[in-house]
């Protein structure tokens, strides 16, 4: 009993701390998107495009999914008519940077500096899209969808549009407190259960290749199947009971910024009749890859300044 007591309190907690993020983010995003300002960005971003194999409509499902979600980004992808190659760069693009504001801004409730994470998953978006457009030739012909889904509703008048992000921002706090609760109960009867020591003892030889200590394993296997937010709120428990270290938090968030949520934004690109393994593939090798570079020069630097230390104070005495 004590169990679901500790993990509905700690669910409860969490879902708090997120949804004073989130409510307010998705309530001004959503009210921007009714208003002429998304076109002017969309009108921003075009000159870009040409750079990332793009055309200048492209633009439009790249900015309202970095700025809503993957899913309102895919509708807009499916409501233009498209080459193959270009779908499969926007699906890329997304899979990296999507829900930007949200998913950015609670990294900040775990110690990790928020233009961090949007430089690192915009840049990873970029690069990518340049790379694929370079190496690709192929994928000229018109993209045909598996299925279609509509895109954001258009709502007009002032008192419409505030109701919509008000019913927007409430779905939202309720789809994380459906998520975050039950994860937070179940990670707690893991815990009273000693099944976190032997998940992490399996998970140890993962963590350790990407230069993570095994104490991280939790709320990086969080990150990976539940996404950035929900994967936060095991991260602040973590930072709490579990002593996780500054450098394995970024770490574990660099990680998590290439590739997470794999299950449901894998599955979520089927709508685009695209091979959806590519792009999981890619956000796995690029995490992995960008995540053992960074520890390597994290622990170059920190054994040059040790160095440095050992002699400065050899020099004084």
């Amino acid at each position: 009993m004590n169990t679901l007591k500790n993990g509905l309190k700690v669910g409860l907690n969490t879902t708090w701390v997120l949804g004073k993020i989130i409510f307010p983010i998705t309530l001004i995003v959503t009210i921007l998107g009714q208003t002429p300002l998304m076109d002017w960005l969309v009108k921003l971003a075009e000159p870009l495009m040409k750079w990332i194999g793009l055309s200048g409509e492209a633009a439009l499902p790249l900015v309202i999914g970095n700025f809503l979600n993957l899913y309102a980004g895919i509708g807009a992808i499916l409501s233009l008519d498209l080459t193959v190659k270009e779908v499969f760069i926007l699906a890329v693009m997304l899979s990296f940077s999507h829900n930007l504001l949200i998913e950015s801004s609670v990294a900040t409730k775990v110690g990790i500096k928020m233009w961090i994470v949007m430089a690192v998953r915009i840049g990873l978006a970029l690069i990518s899209a340049f790379f694929i457009s370079l190496v690709w030739k192929g994928g000229s012909e018109q993209a045909v969808y598996g299925f279609i889904s509509g895109t954001e509703e258009q709502v007009n008048g002032f008192w419409n549009i505030l109701w919509h992000g008000l019913e927007k921002g409430f779905i939202g706090i309720l789809q994380l407190a459906a998520i975050v609760i039950p994860l937070m109960i179940f990670i707690q009867v893991m815990k009273d259960l000693n099944w976190l020591t032997l998940f992490s003892r399996w998970m140890a030889p993962i963590t350790r290749s990407l230069g993570m200590k095994p104490n991280t394993s939790t709320t990086l296997a969080a990150g990976i199947f539940f996404g950035l937010a929900y994967g936060a709120g095991v991260m602040m428990q973590a930072v709490k009971e579990d002593g996780v270290e500054k450098k394995d938090l970024y770490l574990a968030f660099i990680f998590l910024v290439s590739c997470h949520a794999v299950i449901e934004d894998t599955l979520i690109f089927i709508p685009l009749g695209i091979p959806v393994w590519p792009l999981l593939i890619i956000r796995l090798v690029v995490a992995i890859i960008l995540t053992m570079v960074v520890a390597f020069i994290w622990n170059r630097v920190e054994a040059k300044n040790v160095y440095r230390h050992r002699k400065e104070a050899n020099y004084e005495n």
